[in-house]
């Protein structure tokens, strides 16, 4: 490692309105270093990438670039110092193609007089965009709508993007959060390679076992506040937690075995062309429902079938033994479900809207009286089951944009508990969140079983599938490989149904 960091951070402040969100904050980055930036949501680390992506201002300290002081006045000033930083949630323009994208702003132009009137040379930007999505291992096209692309697709594209720019460092945010195991490998190769050309790489990740994977030095936030630095070659996984959280953590997969009811929900060869065929399950009451599953094999399209968001071909669906008519979300809601999408800021939440706005938006009418909204009520509602799940927010008001990403989580939790489903479906629950958000999703989620409620729960983390599941539903390619009970399920098992394998011994779909 060098003297003299590519990146030094000196006694950085930032605060928000009721919120100190950084306290004095020292950081630094070498060249040919990746640092791991871990803490729980909340504790300051995308405040301080904002900050060194030209996004925030700091409020106090000051920043070095190659050991030269810099004021990083925006995002494009941030990237022309040599700063490139990939966001946990997507700054994609959904309409634009996947090569306008990667090189928007920074278009190449047409020669001759196509210059002088600044022509963009589409056929050039989308062979410059097929080479980098190539690097990062991504299927999607140049030419691709955003809108079109899966959320693993469209995280390759930030990465991408990111990589178009001849950053000496490189920020990502959570970029594993929704890839696939071969995506993840093929990022890690990308990491090592672009290290051993001497760039700096800051990676925060909620998955532990990604950082002695690939990082070479921890650096830990807690609370607005560094609380400790680890080598990683001293560090272990009860060592990060124990300075990520204040305390031990004994249980992060808190599942209770509760007592297994009647049916509360039944689907019978629920069907859409082209995205899923003939699924057929029992969810019953207390059950904790697993959907595993490959990137792409149907497991989110079949929630949102199920939830009405994407219109069915073919199948039924019954609640509590009867046939409902489920069309669009609203007749999901009035037949007792309720959905966390995989998407919390563009599918889940209104992010320029209050908490309070939020978490009772989908119960506005139980709160009002012919038609006026009882703002008392509404006040209780939402104080209720903030208090309830733990959401760290300085009040209703603060818009749900500035919250953290498990912050942000639990109002969408909250929003969907305040309309008391029969059923409450959640779509990758805890991706994107810290360890100590984590064990507090799983422990709500075993305290609504617990109380009869049925929960379906689709997740791309194995230890997670495994740790939390009565039983565990396996996707291939649109289909229903398999289903199998907890005491039977193993990764082995998972995975050979989920690669459209066959398994001795448990139920075939």
């Amino acid at each position: 490692m060098q003297s003299e960091p590519i990146l030094r951070v000196e006694g950085v402040s930032k605060s928000f309105p009721g919120v100190k969100a950084l306290d004095n904050i020292d950081f630094e980055v070498y060249p040919g270093e990746v640092v791991a930036l871990i803490g729980e949501n909340g504790a300051g680390k995308s405040t301080l990438m904002k900050i060194l992506a030209g996004a925030y201002t700091r409020d106090s300290g000051q920043i070095y670039l190659r050991g030269k002081p810099v004021e990083l006045m925006n995002p494009f000033h941030a990237q022309q110092m040599g700063i490139s930083i990939i966001y946990q949630e997507f700054n994609l323009s959904p309409t634009q193609t996947v090569a306008a994208n990667i090189f928007v702003s920074r278009e190449p132009r047409q020669k001759g007089l196509g210059r002088f009137f600044g022509f963009v040379d589409r056929r050039r930007m989308e062979a410059e965009a097929a080479k980098l999505l190539k690097v990062v291992g991504a299927q999607a096209q140049p030419d691709a709508i955003i809108r079109s692309l899966s959320v693993a697709a469209r995280q390759q594209v930030e990465i991408a993007k990111a990589l178009s720019v001849d950053a000496s460092v490189i920020i990502m945010d959570e970029p594993t959060s929704a890839l696939g195991d071969d995506e993840v490998k093929f990022l890690f190769q990308n990491m090592r390679e672009l290290k051993a050309q001497g760039r700096g790489i800051v990676f925060i990740t909620h998955r532990l076992e990604e950082i002695f994977e690939v990082a070479d030095r921890i650096i830990v936030f807690r609370d607005g506040q560094r609380v400790g630095t680890l080598s990683i070659a001293e560090a272990t996984t009860e060592k990060i937690i124990a300075l990520m959280v204040g305390r031990v953590m004994d249980e992060i997969f808190h599942k209770e075995q509760v007592e297994i009811g009647e049916p509360v929900l039944e689907v019978r060869g629920l069907s859409a062309y082209g995205l899923v065929e003939d699924v057929s399950f029992t969810l019953r009451r207390g059950e904790i429902l697993g959907i595993s599953g490959l990137v792409g094999a149907g497991r989110t399209e079949m929630v949102q079938l199920l939830f009405g968001a994407v219109p069915k071909d073919s199948g039924e669906i019954l609640v509590d033994g009867k046939p409902v008519d489920i069309t669009s979300p609203e007749s999901a809601m009035r037949a007792g479900l309720g959905l966390v999408p995989e998407d919390r800021a563009n599918q889940g939440l209104v992010l320029l809207l209050s908490v309070r706005n939020n978490t009772t938006m989908p119960t506005l009418d139980r709160l009002s009286h012919y038609g006026w909204v009882d703002r008392k009520a509404v006040d209780a509602a939402a104080t209720d089951y903030v208090t309830r799940l733990s959401v760290r927010t300085p009040s209703l008001d603060q818009k749900c944009m500035y919250l953290s990403g498990g912050n942000q989580q639990k109002v969408v939790v909250a929003k969907w508990l305040l309309s008391n489903p029969k059923v409450l479906i959640l779509d990758e629950p805890t991706r994107g969140i810290d360890v100590g958000a984590k064990a507090e999703i799983h422990a709500l989620m075993s305290a609504l079983a617990k109380q009869g409620m049925g929960v379906i729960m689709i997740s791309s983390e194995m230890p997670e599938i495994l740790g939390m599941s009565d039983r565990i539903l396996v996707m291939h390619e649109g289909r229903m490989a398999g289903i199998l009970d907890r005491k039977d399920a193993t990764q082995e098992k998972i995975m050979a149904y989920a690669t459209g394998q066959t398994v001795e011994g448990s139920i075939p779909a």
